[in-house]
Parts: C-alpha cells; sequence; structure tokens
C-alpha cells in the first residue's frame, strides 16, 4: 500500500497558514486532550460501555481546536482509498484515538460501532453524516434503511453516536478538498473484535473482521 506525505494544494493546511500559529501558553494542546481522556479513563485494563461518560468525553473534545501543528505528525493519506485511518493513541483495552483522512468525494460504508461510544470530530474541511436507524436483523425479510438524519458537520464542530442511536455513514462532499477528522472510539472493539457494515438497499449485514488503522513510523 502507498502512503503519501504529500499534501494537495487542496489540503486545508494551506487555506490558511495563520491557523498554524498559535500561544502555546494559550492552547489546549492535542497532546493535552489526550492526557485527560487517558486520566479519564483510568490506569485499570479494559472498560465497559456503560461505564462511560460521554457528554464529559465530548466537552474534552470540544475544549481542543483544531491546529494542524498538534496533528500533522499523524497526517498520511493513502490516496487510492476512500480515507486513511491513522492512530494517534491506543489505550489498552480502554480507548483507541485515531485521525481520519478522508479524499475528495469519498466515504465510509454505513457501518455500527460494535457496541462502542464513536465520538468524531472534523479538523480540517467538512464532513456529512448520514444516520439510520437500525435494521431489525432477526427478519428474515430484506428492506431499504431507514434515514434517520442527515447533517453537515463544519471544521471544530463535534458529533456523537453509538448503536443506540443507530448506524452512520461519513463522508467528505467537496469535490476537489481533503477533509481530516479526530475520533474517539471506546471501549476500541471495532478494532479488537470487529464491526458490521450494511447495505442500503437490503439492510443486511456483513461482518468486518478489526477496523485496522496505519502507524507512523516512530509512534508506539
Amino acid at each position: 500500500m502507498m502512503l503519501s506525505l504529500v499534501v494537495p494544494k487542496s489540503s486545508p493546511l494551506d487555506q490558511d497558514p495563520s491557523r498554524c500559529i498559535q500561544p502555546r501558553d494559550k492552547l489546549y494542546s492535542l497532546p493535552n486532550l489526550v492526557k485527560d481522556i487517558k486520566s479519564y479513563l483510568g490506569n485499570d485494563s479494559g472498560i465497559d460501555s456503560s461505564s462511560i461518560d460521554e457528554e464529559y468525553l465530548k466537552s474534552l473534545l470540544r475544549k481542543y481546536s483544531s491546529n494542524p501543528n498538534d496533528w500533522f505528525r499523524y497526517f498520511y493519506n493513502d490516496y487510492s482509498k476512500n480515507y486513511t485511518r491513522n492512530t494517534i493513541e491506543n489505550i489498552n483495552r480502554k480507548a483507541n484515538i485515531l485521525l481520519l483522512v478522508w479524499n475528495p468525494g469519498k466515504g465510509s460504508p454505513i457501518h455500527d460501532h460494535a457496541n462502542a461510544h464513536c465520538i468524531m470530530k472534523v479538523l480540517a474541511g467538512e464532513l456529512a453524516e448520514t444516520v439510520y436507524e437500525n435494521p431489525d436483523q432477526k427478519s428474515a425479510n430484506t428492506k431499504p434503511l431507514v434515514v434517520k438524519s442527515e447533517s453537515r458537520h463544519q471544521t471544530n464542530d463535534v458529533t456523537y453516536i453509538s448503536d443506540d442511536i443507530g448506524l452512520h455513514r461519513v463522508h467528505n462532499p467537496s469535490p476537489d478538498q481533503i477533509a481530516v477528522s479526530l475520533h474517539l472510539y471506546t471501549p476500541p472493539n471495532a478494532a479488537d473484535y470487529g464491526y458490521h457494515i450494511f447495505d442500503a438497499t437490503t439492510g443486511k449485514a456483513s461482518f468486518v473482521p478489526q477496523a485496522r488503522s496505519f502507524l507512523a513510523p516512530g509512534e508506539k
């Protein structure tokens, strides 16, 4: 798989270079955010979805204002794929924190979250999200998935989904600009055990064994 460190001319990093210059003493940085997430989740191994206060975690992601100086070290993009998953932090059996790079006009399949919390923050560009009702997998009949909501998320917006809310699909609506997002999955069930993708026409699920991500050289 060919991965590129080159940022295309349409990258949001080129749109406003002044965004990269912020006083460090006034900035709640990405390392601060990761540290606070790890502190909240604690030192014990393993965690149950029901024991997590997603509102608190959402407040932490809202507190962080996107700064490419923080996250560019994790920026890898495979232009042959819809999107590239890059590891920022793996918190053993507690959570994983990822940087996703979305190619223009591309998106994810419709998927669930393996009984975990998913919090997404847009770091650059814009992302569109479609949420679907959970289909009845016990039924022998097939029918199209029902759209529950559609929304657009701008830079620094935070959104949340879990299997209790429904399924979703995320995509980059721009025809010529990449988008970047930060994702917190806790517990990291999709990465550890796998998840399901869904056919929009039939509502039928297919199992995907483990959601894998790219680890930048030198990262642990």
